[in-house]
């Protein structure tokens, strides 16, 4: 489902869980080249002061353009600029909870800036924003 700049609303919101395993960091890993010991080798990670393997915090962004590119506002939807604080670590194997709400419409242009939020429990871990072209509305 795709979400017009006319159809969506302030406060309009969207959220999805995900579990994010340790087959995709090694995914990610293998993909981008970051092989960093505190995402893949238990070992190591034992010794950090997360005592675990976590999620490598870019990856977590990708959960977001995922759901900003395909959930919401939905397909077609043009990525203009994201900003995010990591927050606190997600440990490899968890599920997380990512929401997208709609916190301005940017009549000049016809964008929306949403806040987007990164959850594990009640927990945040990750706090943005990402202002996008929404779907239909053409090139930058």
């Amino acid at each position: 489902m795709s979400n017009s700049y006319d159809s969506l609303e302030i406060g309009q919101s969207f959220a999805v869980e995900r579990l994010l395993t340790a087959e995709d960091v090694r995914m990610f890993a293998d993909v981008t080249g970051d092989d960093n010991p505190i995402h893949l080798d238990a070992s190591y990670a034992s010794g950090t002061r997360f005592g675990q393997p976590i999620v490598h915090g870019v990856l977590l962004l990708g959960v977001i353009s995922k759901v900003l590119g395909r959930d919401f506002p939905g397909p077609g939807s043009v990525a203009v600029s994201l900003s995010a604080r990591f927050l606190r670590p997600v440990p490899v194997g968890s599920t997380v909870t990512v929401e997208a709400t709609v916190a301005e419409k940017i009549e000049r242009y016809r964008h929306v800036r949403l806040r987007v939020t990164v959850y594990i429990g009640k927990k945040t871990a990750v706090a943005g924003e990402a202002v996008l072209i929404p779907p239909g509305e053409g090139a930058l």
